[in-house]
């Protein structure tokens, strides 16, 4: 599987002309959490065992909702919004939605709800087409995670292939990514990252 990451720094070098950084860059920030900090129990998955979340260090009830994010400085010619959620420590993907329309300034809270309108939604790699939050296993090296949060611009409408018995999942997504990276069609993406442990 390719990591979202890799396809993120292929994405913005195909950039041309757009600081890295700075008050003028594509920049996203999220107001249920901050870039470089633990998540909330909010957007912690609820898989129960023994009458308890497995998710939590303390068995508190996950809300499974992925955050509000929002983002700021939109590219030129944006046509539409891809947002992924992956954990860079399993290889593993959490979230994925495509075309968001070009005129979304973010997504709400529990945007990523089954069903969503914001947006197309891949089956992520738990098998569901939705948000499911982190749910690291307990005890096991490295006991925390980090989950990137990347919203791509493009200058087009991504068309993925899926049908009834194989529906676009991960590696769907990623591939049409890397496509669009290697077309120029990504003009611009930013990132959130935070961490999480079952462990105490």
């Amino acid at each position: 599987m390719l990591l979202l990451l890799a396809i993120s720094l292929l994405a913005l070098a195909q950039v041309k002309g757009t600081p890295a950084a700075g008050p003028n860059a594509f920049q996203m920030s999220s107001t249920t959490f901050a870039s470089e900090t633990t998540l909330p129990i909010s957007m912690i998955d609820n898989i129960v065992a023994n009458g308890s979340n497995a998710c939590s260090i303390d068995g508190s009830t996950g809300g499974d909702q992925s955050p509000e994010l929002s983002w700021i400085n939109v590219p030129a010619h944006t046509a539409s919004f891809v947002v992924t959620t992956y954990d860079t420590t399993a290889s593993f993907t959490h979230w994925g939605m495509y075309n968001i329309p070009a005129t979304a300034t973010g997504l709400p809270e529990n945007a990523g709800v089954a069903g969503s309108t914001s947006g197309s939604q891949i089956v992520n790699d738990f098998g569901n087409p939705q948000y499911n939050g982190p749910c690291p296993p307990a005890g096991y090296r490295p006991f925390v995670h980090y989950y990137v949060f990347t919203v791509y611009a493009l200058n087009t409408r991504l068309s993925l292939t899926g049908t009834a018995n194989f529906p676009n999942n991960s590696e769907t997504l990623e591939h049409a990514l890397l496509r669009a990276a290697k077309s120029g069609n990504i003009v611009g993406s930013a990132g959130l990252t935070g961490f999480y442990s079952t462990t105490p």
